[in-house]
């Protein structure tokens, strides 16, 4: 039996959505993606929100079965709303998935994490055969780091440890996220913290060489995986 509350009758999201028509049509491309018995990883973000609403269309009108591996909670709840069946990645293997981005450069390198759930989205890529990754053109960059920080997902005991060893990076600006409706920073849905680090030159090796840190859980440098950009 489904629940029956304002909470469960509605779609995880609030706010307008920009650039809502070119979105959809992104949006509408994904969703012809979709095969019967496809297994997908489902992304977050206001274009991932609307791919996820053409998907759950599709599924119902040509009663298709697939499964979802979200990831994040907003992801999984939006899943829910819309009928669709959960997996995990314990049970079973992506075969393709979608998310956005902040930034793209021009080798199709990656900055994701502003919405804090950057250990799943990697996961969840690194386990698909292929990951669309759909953004409009302000995401795109001709230097990586340009407009926004590197999210480092950090242990909370090694805040400090961390913070030491980036002293032998070239960077600025390290930033511990602070929360905008609680008290103390942010935390993620591991219960880690994200410090947010600006580096004056992000060359392919250096997410290996920040992810060797102690303490640094996953970064928000996606470098070298198998992605298909689809810009809005």
């Amino acid at each position: 039996m489904k629940w029956k509350n304002n909470l469960a009758d509605q779609p995880v999201w609030s706010g307008e959505i920009s650039n809502r028509d070119r979105k959809e049509k992104v949006a509408q491309q994904v969703s012809r993606y979709v095969k019967d018995g496809d297994v997908i990883g489902i992304g977050s973000g206001s274009t991932s929100f609307l791919a996820l609403e053409k998907i759950a269309e599709r599924v119902e009108e040509e009663n298709l079965e697939i499964l979802a591996v979200p990831t994040s909670k907003e992801a999984e709840m939006n899943c829910s709303y819309y009928g669709l069946t959960t997996t995990s990645l314990l049970n079973h293997q992506p075969d393709w998935g979608f998310d956005g981005a902040d930034e793209v450069d021009g080798a199709q390198r990656l900055i994701k994490g502003r919405g804090g759930a950057l250990f799943a989205e990697k996961l969840v890529m690194a386990s698909a055969a292929k990951t669309y990754i759909l953004v409009d053109e302000s995401k795109h960059v001709e230097r990586l780091g340009e407009k926004f920080a590197v999210p480092l997902e950090v242990d909370p005991r090694a805040i400090h440890l961390v913070e030491t060893a980036l002293q032998h990076f070239e960077c600025h600006d390290i930033q511990l996220r602070m929360a905008a409706a609680k008290d103390g920073p942010v935390l993620t849905e591991a219960g880690n913290v994200l410090i947010d680090v600006r580096f004056h030159d992000i060359h392919d090796t250096l997410e290996k060489e920040l992810s060797a840190i102690p303490g640094v859980i996953e970064t928000g440098l996606f470098i070298g995986y198998s992605v298909e950009i689809l810009t809005v």
